[in-house]
């Protein structure tokens, strides 16, 4: 089995996407043997409002049978938002959303804001992954209207040592994988997996052996990043790296024990 936990659906303002639908995400699935996908509307990223894009996001896959078995949505919820609260239960309750998903850098906040905290364990209480995206795309190469800043792993670990029963995505680590002691030991004992589309999992190999296999799971970062790195990442290793059970981990097997799926 193979599931990707990080793709995304919806538009980006300073790049044409492929890949940016249900319908065209499916295809891609299909293609490379991809059989569900933690899913999100980029649209929510860019909305004052977040909620209408989980609405959107809800709609299209509720628009077919075929999305609905294949597609595990997560709702983009800003906490700043006085309505946060709301759009939580809602998505929860209502859309059927199966994890939160968070943009500190693009809505404005940082992640020890007392507002952040409440919602993480407002998802903690409701058993919902958090989700943390260290880079959306290369800040060298983009509009002079996006923004500038990119996370290190470093950068994640208040909101993980002020909740430290929530469970964690990290997601397209690009820069900075590498932490203290102190902040290694706080990985490996909080329920953290860090997707493999990042460019600073290049070390998979020796990552496994600091963390431990079941803190990574196949992760494309798609339709933003090509959709087969972060499997060739996994298919890549040699049986001395990772043997047959830690590959399958990896492929399904931990995002699957984290979503309950």
């Amino acid at each position: 089995m193979l599931i990707d936990s990080n793709a995304s659906v919806g538009h980006w303002p300073f790049k044409q996407l492929q890949y940016s639908t249900c319908e065209t995400l499916l295809g891609r699935m299909n293609q490379f043997g991809v059989d569900a996908s933690v899913v999100s509307n980029l649209n929510g990223i860019f909305y004052k409002n977040t909620q209408p894009a989980n609405e959107e996001l809800y709609a299209e896959i509720e628009s077919k049978k075929e999305f609905r078995d294949r597609f595990i949505p997560f709702a983009v919820i800003n906490p700043i938002f006085n309505g946060w609260r709301h759009d939580l239960e809602i998505s929860a309750t209502k859309l059927g959303m199966k994890g939160i998903r968070l943009y500190p850098l693009y809505h404005g906040y940082d992640l020890e804001n007392p507002a952040c905290i409440e919602l993480v364990k407002s998802a903690r209480d409701r058993d919902l992954p958090v989700a943390l995206t260290l880079r959306m795309v290369d800040s060298r190469v983009s509009s002079w209207l996006d923004i500038e800043n990119e996370w290190s792993l470093k950068d994640v670990l208040p909101i993980i040592k002020a909740v430290p029963d929530a469970k964690y995505l990290i997601l397209n680590v690009a820069n900075g994988i590498q932490v203290g002691e102190a902040e290694t030991q706080l990985l490996k004992k909080a329920n953290v997996i860090l997707d493999t589309s990042g460019r600073g999992i290049a070390t998979l190999p020796q990552l496994l052996k600091s963390y431990g296999p079941e803190k990574f799971a196949f992760g494309t970062h798609s339709p933003i990043l090509d959709y087969l790195s972060g499997l060739l990442r996994i298919e890549s290793m040699t049986n001395a790296e990772a043997d047959a059970k830690t590959k399958d981990l990896l492929r399904a097997g931990n995002i699957r024990k984290m979503l309950g799926v």
